[in-house]
């Protein structure tokens, strides 16, 4: 009977943990390109560009203001859109879906951030409205970021793109902790090397 009792807690236990699911958030994968003269990289005055339209205004101001954020720390005067700068900063997003989650009695949860879907190079924008329902937590839609820095002659002196993957519940499908996270791993030690690639843990950029 001791034996039994003593047992009792620990299957409880261990079907509680099998009923519970884990957010799923993958980590920042970036990927960074370096003008072979990249003079007046991180100084002067730089101006935010959104290429693509992108309807829903609070997305758009989040990644502008993650991006802005940056560029400030690493030394940039950043300026109105559309204001005289030496350089500018072409910012295009996207949010996809990776796969369709099933059904529950629970109502959907939506993360779209407005726009359209497209993935990086599309020239569409944001993923707009994508239902990710609730069920079985696991890779659910992967959120991109890339910025184009070039000088007011339209001279490129570098570019970059960050993506992650997150499940419905993971606190890092929020449209404001996605921007601050993927830009930070996207400008974390800029410039960085050329075609370099890097995976970064998306917790250790919270904060920075």
């Amino acid at each position: 009977m001791l034996r039994v009792s003593l047992l009792l807690p620990v299957a409880a236990a261990l079907a509680l943990s099998a009923c519970a699911t884990t957010p799923f958030t993958g980590p920042v994968e970036v990927t960074r390109f370096v003008a072979p003269d990249p003079a007046g990289l991180g100084k002067g005055t730089i101006a935010l560009t959104f290429p693509d339209e992108v309807s829903n205004e609070s997305a758009r101001g989040a990644f502008a203001s993650a991006v802005a954020s940056e560029l400030t720390r690493l030394g940039y005067t950043v300026v109105a859109e559309g204001a005289p700068a030496a350089q500018t900063a072409a910012i295009r997003t996207s949010r996809t879906p990776i796969a369709a989650a099933p059904a529950q009695r629970r109502g959907p949860v939506n993360v779209g951030i407005g726009g359209g879907t497209g993935g990086f190079g599309s020239g569409i924008g944001v993923g707009a409205g994508i239902n990710l329902g609730g069920g079985r937590e696991g890779p659910a839609a992967n959120t991109l970021l890339e910025v184009r820095i070039g000088t007011a002659d339209g001279t490129t002196l570098w570019e970059g793109r960050a993506q992650m993957a997150t499940g419905v519940k993971s606190p890092f499908s929020q449209v404001d902790t996605s921007a601050r996270t993927l830009a930070a791993g996207l400008f974390r030690n800029f410039p960085g090397g050329n075609g370099e690639s890097v995976t970064i843990d998306a917790k250790k950029l919270q904060g920075q």
